[in-house]
């Protein structure tokens, strides 16, 4: 145990962020660099290295958290940084980015704020890349057997690192133009700077990766050919078909999908473009959908010099406490306010959008809504609710509906999809077609990064288990695994 009284002792603090005026001028990371040094030892401490650490059930990855914690209390860093690669090929990304289930699930938080256990895995790997301990680990043999992976998202390249450092011959393919799927053009800057995926993809190369971008399998390459040419595959696409919004005025120019909108934000920063073809600068910015998405895009209308910025909500607003129906350690739906709404904007909650109305150019000029409430299970709208918003830009950021369909992987491959329009696969993330494995979005659906990389990991085990008939790599979930926050 770390510290058997810093649960008493010592009070939760997270990490600074900067002062709302200064960060919304740039697109850096919105955290104080090195804020957290003073005190992440002593928030280390508060772990109670429970007897049933529930924080193992809320992570799909297993990580191995009381143990790092007590490396991280007693400053030793290197021994943590080893504990947390243990399971985690890229906590710099989940440090960032993820919700942190294991938080929920902590039992501190029963009746007291849990501990940071967020914070101590970035700090973690951010010492451990600054001390060196990131190294290259390239395999001690090579297999002879030849892997294609498709997609770099966070499941494609769990799976490849995994398959690379078991002796393979693993060929990552990405139809963007860079390295990193939604983790390179989905989030934005300010919540994660590109210079964490590209010394990963460095350490990566150096290991024996390889990456082929600019190519689309379906379009450049096709899958039945593709998958004649390696001894496997591994489908880690996404699932990046976005939902849209049928109503009047959906054609207006001006409506965008969020996947559209924030990509072109991420091009600006990579130095491609100097201004991007969609701006928020000087345009009232209606955001449809409450999630992180759209949080994204809040933060991202911000930084462009948005003149308003209301984000809408079909749901009530989420309270700030736990309700009965969602205990510890279930993930609870909570009022949340991230550091995109920290710095200004408006959310509107209960409330659906009727019809969008544009100018004589084709152009959106506003969004009609109204009050939405449930009546016998269903939302049923409020008369006499209804309203207008001035609207220059509409982003839609209602999640994702399946992988996508339109280039022909799925057809080509002949993969069988699962009621849910996801590729579907068994306990050893293999399809229905030989050699053919998938991870990740594209067979669970739209989900958390952890997950990603989870099922990343657990796909390479498979993957080699095919390839060898035997395997030393970890299989921390399987497909029909349903962890607390779910």
């Amino acid at each position: 145990m770390a510290d058997p009284k810093g649960f008493l002792t010592t009070g939760r603090e997270v990490a600074k962020t900067r002062p709302v005026a200064e960060r919304v001028k740039d697109w850096n990371e919105v955290y104080v660099p090195g804020s957290l040094l003073p005190i992440i030892s002593k928030q280390a401490g508060r772990c109670m290295d429970c007897g049933i650490p529930f924080c193992h059930n809320g992570c799909p990855l297993g990580n191995l958290i009381p143990e790092w914690n007590d490396y991280a209390y007693r400053e030793d860093w290197t021994a943590a940084a080893e504990r947390l690669h243990a399971t985690n090929n890229f906590p710099e990304f989940t440090g960032r980015l993820c919700p942190a289930p294991c938080e929920s699930a902590c039992v501190l938080g029963i009746n007291q704020p849990a501990v940071t256990i967020k914070n101590v895995e970035v700090s973690i790997i951010d010492k451990a890349w600054d001390s060196g301990d990131v190294t290259p680990q390239p395999p001690e043999r090579l297999s002879g057997k030849t892997v294609a992976v498709i997609g770099s998202g966070p499941a494609g390249l769990a799976a490849a690192q995994q398959l690379t450092r078991a002796g393979h011959t693993v060929v990552v393919y990405e139809r963007a133009d860079r390295i990193g799927g939604l983790l390179r053009y989905g989030i934005p800057e300010f919540k994660m700077e590109k210079s964490h995926i590209n010394r990963r993809i460095e350490q990566m190369r150096l290991e024996g990766t390889k990456f082929r971008t600019g190519v689309e399998i379906g379009q450049d390459i096709d899958a039945a050919k593709l998958r004649r040419r390696y001894d496997a595959v591994v489908i880690a696409a996404g699932a990046t078909v976005s939902r849209d919004l049928p109503v009047p005025g959906r054609e207006l120019n001006g409506v965008h999908f969020a996947m559209e909108y924030l990509p072109l934000a991420n091009k600006v920063q990579e130095g491609d473009l100097t201004v991007p073809p969609i701006t928020a600068e000087g345009k009232h910015v209606v955001v449809i959908g409450g999630g992180d998405t759209g949080a994204d895009c809040v933060g991202t209308a911000h930084r462009q010099g948005a003149a308003s910025v209301t984000q809408l909500e079909i749901m009530p607003k989420p309270g700030e406490e736990r309700n009965a129906n969602q205990p510890w350690p279930t993930f609870p739906m909570l009022y949340k306010v991230t550091s995109a709404h920290e710095e200004g904007g408006e959310r509107v909650y209960s409330v659906s959008t009727t019809h969008f109305e544009g100018d004589e150019d084709g152009n959106v000029q506003a969004l009609h809504l109204v009050e939405v409430e449930f009546k016998d299970g269903k939302l049923e709208q409020k008369p006499g609710t209804e309203r207008r918003l001035p609207a220059q830009l509409v982003t839609l950021a209602m999640g994702f509906t399946g992988t996508d369909q339109s280039n022909g992987l799925v057809q080509q491959f002949g993969l069988e999809l699962d009621q849910r329009g996801n590729v579907a696969r068994d306990e050893s993330y293999a399809t229905n077609v030989d050699g053919v494995f998938v991870a990740g979005d594209a067979g669970r659906g739209q989900s958390l990064i952890v997950w990603a990389i989870a099922e990343g990991r657990s796909a390479a085990r498979g993957v080699d288990r095919y390839l060898t008939g035997t395997s030393a790599l970890p299989a921390p979930v399987r497909p029909t695994d349903r962890a607390l926050l779910v």
